[in-house]
């Protein structure tokens, strides 16, 4: 029994919610029949995304009614008036009504009323707000997004009081029907960026989005094999309102704590928070230092490789460069082996437990690698660069980027090993190209770089002051390029 709208006949309404989402079939999905001045009313919920203290108030003050109303006109209007709630909106569809009852909210059907009022008393399980592992900070707020979009949207709300900030819902998913909020400055996004952001949403069909934001850029990119990242990913409240006031467009998944923020590039993948909490000047240095890590994380060991095999293009100040012996297994091999071995210590670390984590760290510093060493299967300075090169890989702030760039170094140094200076240079000079083909909403990935563009740049290499700084970033094209007079 299927219904386009709400029935006045409420065994009608019933029958439809029994079938459609199993209302007294599932336990969760259950509902309460009253009776309101000789009229029926139906209340349905979901147990578990539903304030259960809210629920009782409401049916106290709608049972209530009973001693304190004697005229039945306008049954309706009176039990709507009782809803002492914030949000209180009347449905005629019943897909509408079904969508809001799965999404935690409640639902009054009245008996001979064509209307259902829909009631937000939504209470999602999940975490208080806590600092991001991922992105800590010396000084700064200690909050983080959570798993609830509607707690996500209050921490952007509570840095960002500008009477232009929009939050709007889409849903995605014909059965997981995920809630995703687009949250920007109305005076200040390009509306050009918005509607194409809207534009590829309303593309997307599919059952579910459980995996929540990476199936969704997955679906938003259609790029299946890059290994790049094409959006940021934050946790912190702090670092998502600065880029909705810059122009930016975030979006906010339910059930994920990483918002996404939309246009990026590749250098906005190397900022971190910490660089705009201390001193310009210290806040450079620190940038500076990571760009190093990050450049030597990809280079070091085909550089160094390179070296060891054509000791002629070293200088003679640094002829030191290289393992005084090679030992049995070929250097090539070495590096290969140990940078798999890697690999496997950081998955093997995710997977372990906390308290084991310290012992397991000690295994490899210790026994895996010093045992190595003097059995002859590794030189010591295949340790040394594969460790630093290895510390590059974390110091990178995207773990997503972090990755990508190791593909990209894997790459390199196999070219190298194999064809020389000519495979190290190729292989460089086709990741490059690579990186300049891509582009993300119609922005150049490689932007300041590739296209130049030199004050932007020049805001990248230097972490300028907030009196100094005051344009946004013109990659947004934002409609208020100045951000303050």
């Amino acid at each position: 029994m299927s219904y386009l709208f709400v029935q006045k006949q409420l065994y009608k309404n019933e029958a439809y919610m029994r079938n459609e989402v199993g209302a007294k079939v599932s336990f969760d999905v259950d509902f309460r029949e009253v009776v309101i001045l000789h009229r029926k009313v139906q209340i349905y919920y979901v147990n578990g995304l539903v304030d259960d203290l809210t629920v009782v108030e409401l049916l106290k003050k709608l049972i209530a009614i009973n001693d304190e109303e004697v005229s039945e006109q306008n049954v309706a209007q009176i039990i709507q008036n009782r809803l002492v709630n914030l949000q209180v909106d009347p449905h005629t569809k019943m897909e509408d009504v079904t969508d809001e009852l799965l999404n935690g909210l409640i639902v009054i059907f009245i008996d001979d009323e064509r209307e259902a009022y829909v009631v937000d008393v939504r209470q999602y399980p999940g975490r208080e707000p806590e600092e991001p592992d991922t992105e800590r900070v010396i000084r700064g707020s200690r909050d983080g997004f959570t798993e609830n979009i509607v707690g996500n949207t209050a921490l952007v709300r509570r840095r960002i009081k500008d009477k232009g900030l929009r939050n709007k819902i889409v849903r995605v998913g014909k059965r997981s029907k995920t809630d995703i909020c687009l949250t920007y400055i109305d005076s200040v996004v390009n509306e050009e960026l918005l509607e194409l952001v809207k534009a590829q949403l309303d593309k997307i069909e599919i059952d579910q989005l459980v995996m929540a934001d990476k199936a969704l850029i997955e679906l938003f990119f259609h790029r299946k094999w890059n290994p790049f990242p094409i959006v940021r990913y934050t946790e912190r409240p702090d670092v998502a309102a600065h880029h909705i006031l810059s122009g930016y467009i975030i979006l906010i998944v339910d059930t994920s704590p990483n918002v996404i923020m939309i246009p990026t590039t590749y250098f906005d993948h190397l900022e971190h928070a910490e660089e705009f909490r201390q001193t310009p000047t210290v806040g450079t240095f620190i940038r500076w230092v990571r760009i190093t890590a990050v450049l030597m994380s990809i280079f070091l060991l085909p550089v160094w490789y390179l070296f060891v095999k054509e000791p002629s293009l070293l200088p003679k100040s640094l002829s030191f460069i290289g393992p005084e012996e090679f030992g049995n297994v070929p250097i090539g091999i070495q590096i290969i082996i140990a940078d798999v071995g890697v690999e496997f210590l950081r998955m093997a670390a995710i997977h372990t437990p906390t308290p084991l984590a310290t012992a397991l760290g000690l295994i490899a510093a210790v026994l895996i690698g010093d045992i190595a060493i003097q059995v002859g299967l590794f030189s010591p300075e295949v340790i040394l660069y594969v460790a630093v090169s290895t510390v590059g890989f974390y110091v990178t702030p995207s773990y997503e980027l972090s990755v990508a760039n190791k593909l990209m170094k894997i790459v390199i140094l196999i070219a190298t090993i194999i064809f020389g200076v000519n495979g190290f240079l190729i292989s460089s000079t086709i990741c490059i190209i690579y990186l300049v083909h891509l582009n993300a909403l119609q922005i150049p990935y490689m932007w300041p770089l590739i296209p130049f563009n030199l004050p932007a740049m020049f805001r990248f290499v230097f972490r300028l002051p907030v009196s100094i700084d005051k344009k946004r970033p013109r990659i947004v094209r934002p409609k208020n390029i100045r951000r303050q007079s």
